[in-house]
């Protein structure tokens, strides 16, 4: 299902690349944007995941730098009966995380210095089984490639709204209004991928760590973080917003028919349900 999701979200985002092509540069503008479109789409299967890490600065660990943060992914992959993925710190104040990587056995977890210095460890195992949980789901070549896609066709559009296309392509009109909609349905393909995405990936963390009370209790710690701190990285570059366990930017407040996460306390009074229903659990690294 994710792998034809992934060709479905190739296959929008070159369509969108090249009516932004041919709005700049006619059918030879279109054309010249399929080839660009076809490269971005072999980088993005490869090499999206490095990029986003660089996005946000994050820095490779391992458990001579971040012992109790590596050894617990790793306990919780085994749980779940992963590969042990990358780990990854970004040096961010915002609690947040996300997972990224083309499948399983290439993937890496990237949590903030934020995540780590204000949850307990508890509320970390929480979160943290929510992101092997993407990895698990094979969400993350999709989340990346979005990321990466939405991003280029961004800027696409804001080229051609400075330098589209004449009167034969729809004049000044036209050019504002691909402008405003390519993004803006990047955008919605970003949405519906996330919002039912992050429901899976929840109830599949709480399936990890074995307490779906600990991810509720993180999720409300970083939901009112979030309000209050900037994520400076993730409003610089906000395509890569799906990708965080709660929406890092707090900039603008955008209406609930664009965010790319679904209601925080929704997600929580599922994990409430869910930890009312528990009968039993994995191995617990807290013992």
């Amino acid at each position: 299902m994710n792998t034809i999701k992934t060709g479905i979200l190739l296959a929008t985002m070159t369509a969108l690349f090249m009516g932004l092509g041919y709005l700049i540069g006619g059918a030879g503008g279109a054309m010249i944007a399929f080839v660009i479109a076809g490269g971005m789409n072999l980088f993005a299967f490869w090499q999206s995941d490095k990029m986003v890490l660089r996005m946000h600065g994050a820095q490779q660990v391992d458990e001579s730098t971040a012992p109790q943060y590596v050894r617990l992914v790793r306990q919780l992959a085994e749980n779940a009966g992963l590969p042990m993925p990358a780990t990854y710190i970004m040096q961010q104040p915002q609690p947040n995380a996300f997972a990224t990587g083309r499948n399983p056995e290439h993937a890496a977890v990237a949590v903030t210095t934020g995540l780590l210095n204000s949850l307990s460890p508890q509320e970390l195992s929480g979160v943290l089984a929510h992101e092997l949980g993407h990895i698990k789901n094979h969400d993350t070549l999709t989340m990346t490639i979005t990321a990466t896609l939405a991003g280029a066709i961004s800027m696409l559009a804001n080229f051609a709204f400075f330098f589209g296309g004449g009167r034969e392509r729809g004049g000044l009109i036209g050019t504002i209004a691909l402008a405003i909609l390519a993004p803006m349905a990047a955008g919605l393909v970003q949405m519906a991928i996330s919002r039912t995405r992050e429901y899976e990936a929840d109830a599949m963390g709480a399936e990890i760590s074995g307490r779906p009370l600990w991810l509720a209790s993180a999720l409300e710690k970083i939901e009112a973080a979030a309000h209050r701190v900037t994520n400076d990285a993730a409003e610089a570059n906000p395509a890569t917003a799906h990708m965080f366990i709660i929406n890092p930017l707090n900039g603008t407040g955008a209406d609930n028919l664009f965010s790319t996460h679904p209601a925080t306390a929704n997600r929580i009074a599922r994990l409430r349900e869910m930890a009312g229903e528990s009968a039993s659990a994995p191995r617990n690294p807290w013992g």
